[in-house]
C-alpha cells in the first residue's frame, strides 16, 4: 500500500519539526513515526515519514533505544535478552550490557501480604517523554500538516492496566471525533473520508504493537499505544 500523499500547506515542510531550522540550511533525512525500533518485522509498507533535520533525528536513537528496552523488559518481568517479548528489546538488551544494568537496576522487588512475588520497575520519565513528545510532533504534522515546534502543555503517559474502566473508556474516545475538521487535502482529512487503517479514531501502524490518534479542536492532542501496553497522550493549545 502506497503511503497518503499530503495537499495541505506546503509551506509548512520548509523547517525542521523539532529545533525550526530550515531544512534547506540543514542536511535533512527522512524520520519514521514511530521509530522502526518500536515495530516488528515485516514493517508497515505505509509507514509514517516526516522529514527532519538530521541532528534532531539522530539525538532520539538513544532514548528511543532506551524506552524500548525498558518497556521490553517491563512487560516480560525480565532484563535477560532472551526473555524478551520484542525482538526489538531482544537485541539492544543483547548488546548493551550497561544499559541492560541500568534498567535492571530500576527494578525493585517486592511481596504482598499473600506472599507473592511482585515487581516494580521505576522509568527514566524524561527520555520516554523526548521520546512521546517526537513521535507526537511526527504524527500531528504527518496527519494535519502541522508543525507543532512549541512546547506542549502537557506530555503525560501510563501503563494501560493503571487505568479505571472510565479513565480507559475516555482514553479510548470511540465516539469522539473532531471538533474542527483537519485541511481539506491533509491526510487527516483524507482517512476520514477514506477509512484507511483506521480503527475508530485510531490510526493503525501494527496491530498489537503501535496506534495513534489525532484530534483537532481547541487543543491539538496526540495519543498513543504502544505495545497494548503505555497510553500516551501529547496536547498542545489550539
Amino acid at each position: 500500500m502506497e503511503q497518503l500523499k499530503c495537499f495541505a500547506d506546503q509551506r509548512h515542510k520548509a523547517w525542521c519539526i523539532h529545533c525550526r531550522r530550515t531544512l534547506g540550511s540543514v542536511k535533512a533525512n527522512r524520520d519514521h513515526v514511530p521509530t522502526k525500533k518500536i515495530l516488528r518485522e515485516p514493517y508497515p509498507p505505509n509507514l509514517p515519514v516526516v522529514e527532519t533535520c538530521e541532528e534532531c533525528n539522530e539525538s532520539f536513537s538513544l532514548d528511543e533505544q532506551y524506552t524500548v528496552a525498558f518497556l521490553s523488559a517491563v512487560i516480560s518481568g525480565s532484563v535477560e535478552p532472551e526473555d524478551q517479548i520484542h525482538p526489538a528489546g531482544e537485541r539492544i538488551l543483547s548488546v548493551n550490557e550497561s544499559l541492560r544494568s541500568r534498567i535492571d537496576g530500576a527494578r525493585k522487588s517486592y511481596q504482598t501480604l499473600g506472599g507473592e512475588a511482585r515487581q516494580l520497575w521505576q522509568p527514566e520519565q524524561d527520555r520516554i517523554d523526548r521520546v512521546i513528545l517526537k513521535n507526537a510532533r511526527g504524527h500531528a504534522f504527518y496527519e494535519l500538516g502541522e508543525p507543532m515546534v512549541d512546547a506542549p502543555i502537557q506530555i503525560w503517559s501510563r501503563p494501560l492496566l493503571t487505568l479505571s474502566t472510565s479513565e480507559l473508556r475516555d482514553f479510548e474516545d470511540r465516539e469522539g471525533g473532531f471538533a474542527v475538521w483537519p485541511e481539506v487535502g491533509s491526510r487527516m482529512m483524507q482517512r476520514l473520508c477514506s477509512g484507511e487503517d483506521l480503527d475508530g479514531p485510531w490510526i493503525v501502524v501494527q496491530k498489537g504493537v503501535y496506534r495513534y490518534s489525532v484530534f483537532v479542536g481547541d487543543f491539538i492532542r496526540v495519543r498513543s499505544i504502544i505495545f497494548d501496553y503505555l497510553a500516551t497522550e501529547v496536547s498542545w493549545a489550539g
